[in-house]
């Protein structure tokens, strides 16, 4: 078993994911206690000595300016994940909360935040053991941390809130009669540390590098089963057309999709055909699903800092050196959070578009992709549910970080509502899996269609392992059904994984993988 040492060693996406879901396990090694207990050090000698340091010994955000007394400065640090436990709305997934308690260990372990040992190892505790605060979604403006959030992630340190427990989510005051534990007392600044930070932000990112990459990748194999079953040309793919526009996503794209395509008796079949040009959403799919890569690129390498930053205010460098400056703005997530967002949604725009091609009947496909219509709608009506959620995509699309709406009586006069941006992707990616599944639907069925020809043996695979799930439809049934199904072995990364382990489909291009 391997571990990861938390705020010694570089944490990536594809660590923070294993770390959730146990593959990774996390520890605080003896050269992260001592930097820890450093840490809380200069923080009881700042106490001691009545230094004016925000946070230690003063209010918060407007309140800054008001001196609290050496007695209160514990009081202050409950007070302060109580105030800010104002979320509302549905409790965020459960992977994300349980991301939330290590990126945020993570930040603190690096010992420059002033916390005790003994809390940093109670949120451990909560990761080794899978019980995990239940954090509303909705609340933070991205800026002076992901204030309401993180309150409500570090409550049962305290004793309060709600926990996810064995498939259950119970009060925090069950678990600790369960589990016979015990509220922290909570030290100087300790309460500040924990809720200020872009935990929220980076947790949603960590999930949704994961989410669009699995996307990404599938569109190119749907694509290519698309481009298959109406007898596209490979040609646009040329390595040599790619080299004179050397975008690094979209070279990744036209060789995944010259290697998909690979020995296809279908493709064999019309080499010596009229037609001249295929549609933009066939003929352009390394310039559009390459970009959408390349923002994809950008939001993982920004992630990637982020997972090994302090986000704390005050940073705390000794007893004589604090600096309160301001980490905990989520601007740096935000905007590519946003951007990924106009990425993913282009992705469902153009694969829509490959549906509506495929019910055209065009190039010896039956009309509707069924011999008998008429009777039947065949695979018309799919193709309303693909244009229902690129539209809502679209609708999502609008970046919250264009807007700043001034907090805390203005001191907190801009902030980057990246939370928003980082919740919209989610959603526009829980989209698009959907739109992605009605694509690959229907390409299996017009793939048929095409028969006693093959397809190259990548793009067979793919069609046989749909098959295994979903049958050829003669006539009209619950489609959502099929869906639903085929939208799970997307979701799941089966299908992605499944494909892939034939062959390595993006061998030099490895600055594209999770």
């Amino acid at each position: 078993m391997s571990f990861f040492k938390y705020g010694i060693d570089t944490l990536t996406v594809a660590k923070a994911i294993d770390l959730s879901t146990g593959k990774l396990i996390g520890i605080i090694d003896d050269t992260a206690k001592q930097k820890i207990n450093q840490s809380q050090q200069y923080v009881n000698e700042i106490v001691a000595n009545n230094d004016t340091v925000y946070g230690i010994n003063t209010g918060f955000g407007i309140l800054s300016n008001k001196k609290i007394s050496e007695e209160d400065t514990r009081t202050l640090q409950y007070k302060i994940l109580q105030s800010h436990s104002v979320g509302v709305g549905n409790p965020i997934p459960k992977q994300i909360s349980k991301l939330m308690l290590i990126t945020k260990l993570q930040a603190l372990a690096q010992g420059f935040s002033g916390v005790q040992l003994s809390t940093l190892e109670r949120i451990l505790w909560h990761i080794d053991n899978d019980v995990i605060p239940v954090v509303p979604e909705k609340g933070s403006v991205g800026a002076s941390g992901d204030l309401a959030p993180l309150a409500h992630l570090c409550l049962p340190l305290i004793g309060l809130g709600e926990v996810f427990y064995k498939g259950n989510i119970i009060k925090t005051s069950e678990l600790f009669q369960a589990e016979n534990l015990q509220s922290i007392t909570l030290g100087p600044k300790e309460g500040l540390a924990l809720i200020n930070g872009t935990q929220f932000i980076l947790s949603y990112a960590i999930a949704d590098v994961q989410r669009m990459h699995n996307c990404l990748e599938v569109s190119d194999i749907i694509g290519a089963m698309s481009l298959e079953a109406l007898q596209g040309t490979k040609a646009p793919f040329d390595e040599r057309l790619h080299k004179l526009r050397p975008f690094k996503g979209n070279q990744l794209v036209a060789q995944r999709l010259r290697l998909l395509l690979q020995h296809s008796e279908i493709m064999n079949s019309h080499e010596d055909c009229d037609r001249v040009q295929d549609p933009y959403s066939l003929r352009c799919m390394p310039q559009v699903h390459g970009a959408s890569r390349n923002a994809w690129q950008h939001l993982k390498q920004l992630t990637e800092i982020e997972l090994n930053a302090v986000t704390d205010n005050p940073i705390i460098f000794n007893a004589e050196d604090t600096i309160s400056g301001g980490n905990f703005h989520g601007q740096p997530l935000a905007l590519p959070l946003d951007y990924c967002c106009f990425a993913a949604s282009e992705l469902g725009n153009i694969s829509d578009r490959r549906c509506y091609l495929l019910l055209e009947g065009k190039f010896g496909l039956p009309m509707l992709l069924m011999n008998e219509v008429g009777l039947n709608s065949g695979f018309m009506i799919p193709q309303y549910t693909t244009a229902a959620l690129v539209t809502e995509n679209k609708t999502l699309c609008f970046p919250a970080s264009a807007d700043s709406i001034p907090t805390s009586l203005g001191q907190e006069d801009h902030v980057s509502m990246g939370s928003i941006s980082g919740r919209k992707l989610y959603q526009i990616l829980d989209n698009l899996e959907y739109i992605l599944a009605i694509e690959l639907m229907s390409a299996c069925q017009a793939i048929e269609f095409r028969r006693p020809l093959k397809s190259s043996a990548l793009l067979e695979t793919a069609h046989d392992f749909v098959r295994q799930t979903v049958s050829f439809a003669n006539e009209d049934r619950i489609f959502a059904d099929d869906i639903n199904q085929i939208k799970k072995i997307i979701s799941d990364f089966s299908f992605m994984n499944y494909v892939e382990e034939k062959q390595a489909l993006n061998k030099g291009f490895e600055e594209f993988e999770l």
